[in-house]
């Protein structure tokens, strides 16, 4: 492992926030990993896990916990059943990267979730999704490093209790010991996905079957699924080498269909999506935009002209955004839709 000291993060997070950290641990192995768990100095320190840091706020000049940067590379056929390409991947790589190797090695099933930005190892911890894919719907185990013990373990998709962006690894252990929490627990380090055998394009999004009707293709293939989605995420959200950003800043809500009920008779245009359990989901972007937030600023943090579901960093001429400005626009968004709808916005990037 390399161990660097006063190390710069403003590259190591999509939103450009200036900050640095005490102490960075650069892991590229399960062995480095398993260094920094036994190892006597960090032992006992709080860690922080880092991958790509596309879903983070960083909120202070310095981060003090130790920050352990996942760079583990690889990605390999692993096995192929009678169902099933088992792909497995470094937690290190890039997610895109990923996706288009898959695509183009003839392994469909991940193209939907083409340019969600951050790591392989972050895509469990947040269970990503888009366009109608969840990384629980292609997900088949994982591999992590217990930081208490140095043990290396395995989960399966019940065993990482995935959820709307949620997973084991975003909820702290109880201090009873009970319970499975692992967040600042463990690394992961190698991620398997399970993509099927046979395979059907997914196109329940209104987006993709726009594509699909101005192209007049009856029988999508996977490739070009990727590629359109890949065109409409470019068309709607900030390249973050461009524009700092966090990508999807609010969770969009879940309501029963009393509430749905309730706020539609006042708001009769807002946009929603019938669940499988029964929910109904709310598009958080819509309620944004309608409130009036689209292109607005507070300080150097703005919300994007495009899209009201991502915050940007606005800062020029040297002087950057804060995570304290981010977190102000993030609560009067909050506040402003709670007054309008009465639904209480869930910032999906955490906060440091």
């Amino acid at each position: 492992m390399l161990v660097e000291k006063n190390t710069p993060l403003q590259d190591c997070n999509t939103f450009g926030i200036v900050a640095s950290a005490d102490t960075l641990v650069r892991v590229r192995s399960v062995a480095d990993v398993q260094d920094f768990a036994a190892s006597p100095v960090y032992r006992g320190r709080r860690s922080f896990v880092l991958g790509g840091g596309s879903n983070i706020v960083l909120t202070g000049d310095v981060v003090r916990a130790v920050v352990v940067k996942v760079e583990i590379p690889g990605i390999r056929l692993q096995e192929e059943t009678e169902r099933h390409w088992i792909v497995e991947a470094g937690a290190g790589e890039r997610w895109h990267d990923v996706v288009a190797w898959t695509v183009a090695h003839g392994y469909p099933g991940l193209e939907n979730l083409a340019l969600v930005p951050g790591t392989v190892g972050a895509a469990p911890v947040q269970n990503i999704g888009a366009y109608g894919i969840e990384l629980q719907d292609r997900f088949h185990s994982l591999d992590a490093v217990d930081l208490r013990s140095g043990a290396v373990f395995s989960l399966d998709a019940g065993q990482c209790a995935f959820g709307y962006r949620d997973s084991v690894f975003k909820h702290a252990p109880s201090s009873n010991g009970l319970g499975m929490g692992l967040a600042g627990c463990a690394v992961i380090t190698t991620v398997r996905l399970a993509l099927p055998k046979p395979w059907k394009p997914e196109l329940s999004y209104l987006d993709l079957q726009r594509r699909q009707q101005e192209e007049g293709v009856e029988q999508p293939t996977a490739q070009q699924i990727f590629d359109w989605v890949c065109a409409i995420r470019r068309a709607k959200l900030p390249d973050p080498a461009v524009i700092g950003n966090a990508g999807s800043f609010f969770k969009n809500p879940t309501v029963s269909e009393d509430q749905c009920r309730d706020i539609l008779a006042r708001e009769p245009k807002i946009v929603h999506y019938p669940m499988d359990d029964g929910s109904i989901k709310l598009a958080a972007g819509w309620m944004i935009d309608a409130c009036g937030w689209k292109g607005k600023s507070l300080g150097h943090a703005g919300v994007y002209d495009k899209q009201a579901l991502v915050l940007v960093n606005r800062g020029t001429g040297g002087v950057n955004v804060t995570g304290g400005e981010v977190m102000t626009l993030a609560s009067a968004i909050q506040t402003s839709v709670y007054e309008r709808f009465g639904i209480r916005l869930e910032p999906e990037p955490v906060v440091v």
